[in-house]
């Protein structure tokens, strides 16, 4: 397996564990403000249910188990609670900004999900690769994938002096970087898209997430461990850095659908 690809699938991993075991903190009612994954239900039991899988699903793309069929399950998960939930808060709500991103962070880990459904694993369960389900899946991931960039992008330039509060004080031309970051979403999302340069758009897309966890999440996970937004945030980031390593190797000659 290509080092790219494990790395993506190891962060991607680590991310939903990490998930479950928010839902599991939630359920177990630990003070302080623990929202848990954008996607948390209401009620323990469904908590719990989703914390278990989410676990469940990781421990399969580590250990190469059924990866197939676990990625293939969350991504179909993804999109069922974003068309059925996330997509009705929208709807509701266009004007704030919350269930944008919410929802397209949502949209883009299941794009990753169903690309790497769609990636051949060396455990000897490898399915053909005209198989058409899982190559219209993985079409369908790219496109969802590209799509949030563009809507990340988007809120950048919408709401720039904000994310340019949230850029390290330590950086200079913070508002810069605000514009800068949109621009590279747009850049990636059209290199996905029209698969020109996009297998080099992904590796730089999950290199930019990665640092930003390195030297934007961590720190700010380590001065308030309790803010459950924080730790969400980092994890999310985490996660789409590996989805973009999945998709990166996703474009190499042999793999894509």
């Amino acid at each position: 397996m290509d080092g790219l690809l494990k790395v993506g699938r190891l962060f991607f991993a680590i991310a939903m564990v990490l998930f479950g075991v928010e839902y599991f903190i939630y359920v177990g009612g630990l003070k302080g403000p623990i929202p848990g994954p954008p996607w948390i239900p209401g009620s323990h039991s469904a908590a719990v249910l989703a914390g278990a899988a989410l676990i469940a699903v990781a421990v399969c793309i580590v250990t190469e188990k059924l990866a197939r069929l676990a990625a293939a399950f969350l991504g179909v998960a993804l999109f069922l609670y974003v068309l059925f939930l996330q997509f009705p808060r929208l709807i509701a709500q266009p004007h704030s900004p919350d269930p944008w991103t919410s929802g397209f962070e949502l949209l883009a880990l299941m794009g990753g999900a169903f690309v790497l459904a769609r990636i051949e694993i060396p455990d000897g369960l490898r399915l053909e690769p005209t198989n058409k389900v899982l190559s219209h899946l993985a079409t369908f991931g790219r496109v969802a994938f590209a799509l949030a960039l563009v809507v990340f992008a988007v809120q950048h330039f919408l709401y720039a002096k904000f994310v340019a509060t949230i850029v390290p004080a330590w950086i200079p031309a913070r508002l810069f970087w605000s514009y800068f970051v949109g621009v590279a979403f747009v850049a990636a999302a059209l290199a996905i898209v029209t698969r020109q340069m996009a297998r080099t758009a992904s590796i730089l897309l999950g290199t930019m997430f990665f640092i930003w966890v390195v030297i934007l999440h961590v720190p700010r996970v380590a001065g308030n461990p309790r803010n459950g937004d924080e730790v969400t945030s980092l994890l999310v980031a985490l996660a789409m850095s590996g989805a973009s390593f999945i998709l990166a190797e996703s474009f190499a000659p042999d793999l894509v659908a």
